[in-house]
């Protein structure tokens, strides 16, 4: 049997934002997520994974990592693939998720598992190119990375990366949304918001009267975050050829307003003027000349009335591993029977 490489990218600083103080969200300790990556561990292990290549880091989840694994090899109580770390500059920062996943491909992984909100999940995509991606929620706001036990998370990816079931069963493909300033391309996995402060400051937004656009690629009536609005509005689901655009307002000038957690235990009243269908390859201007933009509810670009910014939604853009199908085929098809 050929070599099955499943890439891991868990970057310890994810889940540090403002959002943090504002809101009731959780944090994961250091001894949570390298048990995370445990679980995802043993079950690529358990369907025949070889090797897990993962980005190092100094917070100290790989001096646990392997504490354990090492003491499993002598117990012979829970099997492990071959285990390598990148090697590479740590930074601390978000950097680190870039330069992990550039790494990656180079070393032609199979899948690249992902833990982290929104925002590490993005920086993974933009550089994965057609590597298939597996999400785990660890971060603050956590729409796009479906919540599930990081065990059959990794049985899932394990049964994709080795060819137990098959590809137009264990990939599903997904929409971004691509934000244009004067021609230099960012990208979104889940929201665009545009908030009229022309400063990016503590990134993480969460001020509902400075909110004048938002642009999703999906919005579930359960989610968390600014695409809870459009889910709330009007669900768009994952699996649409489309996205939902919202026009927002403060509350004296809105047509209505609709409650919606917009963090974790952060509920606010927020003013719509409209809302509609965002069709794929289709050009969306701001509403407003001047603010800054939020990628995935964090602000990374401003702009004013002399810059061109657009947005556009792309239909099938990057693949993930559809664990619950990976499973339910596997099922059916007694792979799992002894």
């Amino acid at each position: 049997m050929s070599e099955i490489k499943v890439g891991i990218v868990a970057n310890p600083i994810s889940a540090r934002d403002i959002r943090r103080i504002v809101s009731y969200a959780g944090n994961l300790t250091i001894n949570d997520r390298a048990n995370i990556v445990l679980r995802i561990l043993a079950g690529l292990a358990k369907v025949g994974v070889n090797k897990a290549v993962i980005m190092p880091e100094n917070g100290g989840i790989r001096t646990q990592l392997m504490r354990t694994i090492t003491r499993e090899k002598v117990n012979k109580t829970v099997d492990f693939p071959e285990i390598e770390y990148l090697k590479m500059p740590i930074t601390a920062s978000s950097e680190d998720s870039f330069v992990a996943t550039r790494l990656l491909r180079e070393k032609k992984v199979d899948v690249i598992a992902v833990l982290g909100g929104d925002g590490t999940h993005r920086c993974v995509v933009s550089e994965c190119g057609k590597i298939p991606i597996s999400g785990t929620s660890t971060g603050t706001n956590n729409a796009f990375p479906e919540t599930r036990e990081p065990t059959v998370t990794g049985l899932g990816i394990g049964l994709a990366a080795t060819g137990k079931v098959p590809a137009e069963i264990a990939f599903s493909q997904n929409k971004w949304i691509e934000v244009y300033k004067n021609g230099v391309k960012e990208i979104a996995l889940v929201d665009v918001a545009i908030v009229t402060e022309a400063f990016v400051g503590a990134r993480a937004i969460w001020k509902t009267d400075n909110f004048r656009d938002l642009f999703v690629t999906f919005g579930e009536p359960q989610g968390i975050g600014m695409s809870s609005i459009m889910g709330l509005l009007h669900p768009i689901s994952r699996s649409d050829s489309f996205g939902g655009r919202v026009e927002l307002s403060n509350s004296a000038d809105a047509s209505f307003s609709i409650t919606s957690p917009i963090a974790p235990g952060l509920i606010r009243n927020v003013g719509i003027k409209s809302f509609e269908k965002m069709e794929q390859n289709k050009k969306y201007l701001p509403s407003v000349n001047s603010g800054s933009i939020a990628l995935d509810g964090e602000r990374e670009i401003t702009f004013n009335e002399k810059d061109e910014v657009y947005v556009i939604l792309k239909k099938d853009a990057f693949k993930t591993i559809n664990v619950p199908a990976c499973m339910n085929y596997a099922a059916n098809h007694g792979t799992f029977k002894t």
